[in-house]
């Protein structure tokens, strides 16, 4: 399983002991095979960061239109009513003049 990253040298990280020049080749792929799961688990990490700051940048956009939207409705259903009373007025003119 190769990467297209860096390795990193075993003094990179504290968790993992070098290999001495003792130790089997299975060790030996056992050894690389662990830093580059542990450089990935660290990329996973930085992207669920990332991840985590964007959707709350987001969640806050969907918060501002939500709100920017029921504030729209209610003058649009103030608007409604004031046009309706005015049809309404009109109404009552024109059948006031209809019964004199």
């Amino acid at each position: 399983m190769a990467s297209s990253s860096p390795r990193s040298s075993p003094t990179d990280n504290p968790q993992l002991l070098p290999l001495s020049d003792g130790h089997s080749p299975l060790s030996s792929v056992i050894y690389e095979l662990s830093q580059q799961v542990q450089a990935g688990m660290e990329n996973m990490l930085k992207m669920i960061s990332e991840i985590d700051q964007s959707s709350g940048g987001i969640i806050e956009d969907i918060e501002k239109c939500k709100d920017s939207a029921l504030e729209r409705k209610r003058t649009l259903e103030e608007d409604k009513e004031r046009f309706q009373k005015a049809a309404y007025s009109v109404l009552d003119m024109l059948n006031n003049r209809e019964n004199n």
